[in-house]
C-alpha cells in the first residue's frame, strides 16, 4: 500500500524541483544540457555545489504545516537521488519564547535526518512595515545561509493559497502585471529559491502532516487581525467565496501563472528597447519613450529608476506614474522625488534621473 494521497503529492512536487536542481548541476558540471530522459545520477566530484555528494538542497522551515510537509518530503526525496538535504528555520525575535521555538524546530528538522540544520535569529528593521520589514530580514538570512553552506537552492513552502492572497494584495495596491504574476516557481538569484507546492493547496501539506505525525507550530501572527495578509485570509478570501462560490482560489493562482507569462515578455520587450530611446551619453530621450507602448515605456523607467537608487519593494506604480508624465503630460512640472532619495526631472528633451 502506497503512502497517503497528500503525502504522495507533496513528495512528487518536491522530487520534481530535485530532478530541476540536479540537472542545473549537471549543465555546472558537463557545461551542456542533458536530454530530458537523461538518468539524474551525479558523477562523483561534481561541480561547486555539492562536491562528491550531490549539490546541497536546503529547506526555509518555520515550523508551520506548510514548510514541515516540505521538510519531510525533502528529507525522504533527498535520500533516493544524489542530493544532500539541510534547513534553516529563522528566529524573528518578534514573540516571547521564538528562540526556544526555533531551536524546537531545528530539533525536529535534524531528527527529520536534515543536515545541515541551522537556527538564525535575525534583527527586524521597520521599513516598508512589519511585515515587508520581517521579510527582508528573512530572505536576508537565507541567502546568507546558502551562501555559507554552498546551497545549490532554497526551497520555500508557499502553497496555492499563498499564491492568491498575493495577488489579491497586488490587486489592493494597484499594481501592474508583474505584481499580479505573483511568487515564481523560480526566483532569485541563480534560481536559489524554489517554490515547490505552488500547485498544491494549504490543506494538503497539513494533512500530510497530520498522517506523519509531524508537530507542527501555528504562528499566531497567522490570525493576527493586525496583519494585512491574515486579515485576507480569515476574513476576504472566505467572503469572496460565499460571494462568488468555490475556485476563487484556484482561479486567482491561474491568474498569476497568465500574468507571469505576460509580464515576462513585456520585460523582455522593454530590455530591448531601453538602448534605442537613450542618447550618446545613457540619457532617455522623451521623445523616443513616448512613442513606445505605455505598457513597455513604464518599464523602461522603473528600471532606470531602480538603476538609480529607488528601492524595488518601495517603487510603487504610482510613483512610476508620475514619472510617466513627465513624458506624456509634460505641462512644465517640478522634479518628482521617489523613493531612495531618487529624483526625475525633465530637462532639454531628456530625462533625467538623479540619486540626491
Amino acid at each position: 500500500m502506497g503512502p497517503h494521497p497528500a503525502v504522495a503529492a507533496i513528495r512528487l512536487a518536491v522530487r520534481r524541483v530535485l530532478h530541476d536542481v540536479l540537472r542545473d548541476a549537471l549543465v555546472l558540471h558537463d557545461g551542456r544540457t542533458p536530454p530530458p530522459d537523461t538518468p539524474l545520477d551525479l558523477p562523483r566530484a561534481t561541480a561547486r555545489e555539492g562536491g562528491a555528494d550531490g549539490p546541497l538542497v536546503l529547506v526555509a522551515c518555520s515550523g508551520g504545516a506548510d514548510s514541515m510537509a516540505l521538510a519531510s518530503a525533502l528529507a525522504f526525496e533527498a535520500r533516493k537521488l544524489s542530493v544532500r538535504a539541510g534547513a534553516v528555520t529563522v528566529d524573528h525575535g518578534l514573540q516571547p519564547g521564538s528562540d526556544q521555538r526555533a531551536a524546537e524546530v531545528a530539533a525536529r528538522l535534524t531528527a527529520l535526518g536534515l543536515d545541515p540544520v541551522e537556527a538564525i535569529t535575525v534583527k527586524v528593521g521597520r521599513e516598508g512595515g512589519p511585515e515587508a520589514a520581517a521579510r527582508d530580514a528573512r530572505y536576508a538570512a537565507l541567502d546568507a545561509a546558502a551562501e555559507r553552506h554552498g546551497a545549490a537552492a532554497v526551497l520555500l513552502g508557499h502553497t496555492r493559497d499563498d499564491q492568491a492572497e498575493t495577488v489579491l494584495l497586488g490587486l489592493a495596491r494597484g499594481s501592474g502585471t508583474r505584481s499580479l504574476s505573483g511568487m515564481a516557481a523560480v526566483s532569485g538569484a541563480h534560481g536559489r529559491y524554489r517554490r515547490p507546492f505552488l500547485q498544491l493547496d494549504r490543506h494538503t501539506a497539513r494533512k500530510a502532516c497530520l498522517v506523519q505525525s509531524l508537530p507542527v507550530w501555528d504562528d499566531p501572527h497567522n490570525a493576527d487581525p493586525a496583519y494585512t495578509r491574515s486579515r485576507l485570509r480569515h476574513e476576504g478570501l472566505p467572503a469572496l467565496e460565499k460571494a462568488l462560490g468555490k475556485g476563487v482560489v484556484e482561479a486567482l493562482a491561474r491568474t498569476a501563472e497568465l500574468s507571469r507569462d505576460d509580464a515576462d515578455a513585456l520585460d523582455a520587450w522593454a530590455a530591448e528597447a531601453d538602448p534605442s530611446v537613450r542618447d550618446e551619453a545613457g540619457e532617455l530621450l522623451c521623445g523616443k519613450l513616448y512613442a513606445l507602448p505605455a505598457a513597455v515605456r513604464r518599464r523602461v523607467l522603473r528600471k532606470a529608476l531602480i538603476r538609480a537608487g529607488s528601492p524595488a519593494g518601495s517603487l510603487f506604480a504610482r510613483h512610476v506614474e508620475e514619472v510617466d508624465r513627465l513624458i506624456t503630460g509634460w505641462r512644465g512640472q517640478r522634479a518628482i522625488n521617489l523613493p531612495g532619495r531618487v529624483e526625475a526631472r525633465r530637462q532639454g528633451g531628456r530625462l533625467v534621473i538623479r540619486q540626491s
